[in-house]
């Protein structure tokens, strides 16, 4: 199945709600991803998530809008939004959902034009794929900042999942960052081509954003050692 994600969404927004998407990771098993969830109103959302939609002002890109969620909040805020996403279907349920102005494209094919926020959240930092590529990303969401723009981006420190020892340290792959993980998601059956997703911890994140010339500031933090992040240039 192509668009797995796209699929589940359709399914979902039709009326055709019978399964939930599977997910699995390289260092977990496998575990469900509840469909109604991915279409939750503000009330719903994690209180990192408020806070990112809270503080985007001006033009707005909302980036992997999912089933649209987030950008029909800030348009009835009043705010301008200008969604993207790669999977077909989630463009067409957020297009259908009320969203003005969503685009089927990937962030690093979006060139010129400025927003005053950018918006990459439910791990947003995942789109970054591996620490080789951050510089690349960041660079580019440069490039999309107006004049004392911001970005917004959530992500959670992955140190909790790995073996402890009793002075703090933490056992960790020798060949890659422990934040880099290839994921499978898998719906009515059929799985996906496996993706690489990326976690970050504040230290490397904020390194990544100095050797930039971005400004990293944490501005709220969840509870699952998941954190906000606010990049300026």
């Amino acid at each position: 199945m192509k668009d797995i994600f796209g699929t589940a969404l359709l399914d979902y927004y039709h009326g055709n709600y019978t399964e939930d998407l599977i997910t699995e990771t390289n260092i977990s098993e496998e575990d469900e991803l509840p469909l109604p969830y991915l279409f939750r109103n503000f009330a719903e959302m994690p209180s990192i998530e408020q806070q990112a939609l809270q503080l985007s002002v001006g033009h707005v890109l909302d980036v992997g809008c999912g089933a649209g969620s987030h950008a029909l909040y800030l348009q009835e805020k009043g705010l301008e939004v200008t969604a993207i996403d790669t999977s077909e279907g989630a463009v067409k349920v957020s297009a259908l959902r009320g969203v003005k102005n969503v685009r089927q494209l990937p962030l690093l094919e979006l060139k010129d034009e400025k927003f005053d926020t950018i918006l990459l959240l439910m791990n947003g930092a995942g789109i970054f794929q591996k620490v080789k590529h951050i510089s690349n990303y960041l660079k580019h969401l440069k490039s999309l900042l107006a004049t004392k723009g911001q970005i917004l981006v959530d992500t959670s420190d992955l140190k909790y999942m790995y073996d402890q020892e009793a002075d703090g340290g933490i056992w960790v792959p020798g060949d890659r960052y422990y934040g880099e993980l290839t994921f499978t998601v898998r719906y009515k059956g059929k799985s996906g081509k496996p993706f690489d997703w990326l976690y970050l911890d504040e230290h490397l994140f904020e390194d990544a954003c100095l050797t930039n010339n971005l400004t990293f500031e944490v501005v709220a933090r969840g509870e699952n050692y998941d954190y906000l992040a606010r990049i300026t240039a």
